[in-house]
């Protein structure tokens, strides 16, 4: 079977990036959504710009 990078309909909080992501990389969503969180705090690259770009190029999962 085949993976494929999708937005989470099953994991959603907000748009479900960060669940498509868990999902993806066979990692649990809330330590996805932790390394979001303190990725915008710390200032490592622009978190922010990219959870938005990705939930616009990222198709929902059905």
């Amino acid at each position: 079977m085949e993976k494929t990078l999708r937005r989470s309909f099953a994991n959603s909080v907000f748009l479900g990036v960060c669940g498509g992501l868990g999902e993806y990389i066979n990692m649990d969503p809330v330590l996805v959504r932790v390394l979001f969180v303190l990725a915008f705090f710390f200032g490592f690259g622009s978190p922010l710009l990219v959870y938005i770009v990705l939930a616009f190029l990222m198709p929902k999962a059905y």
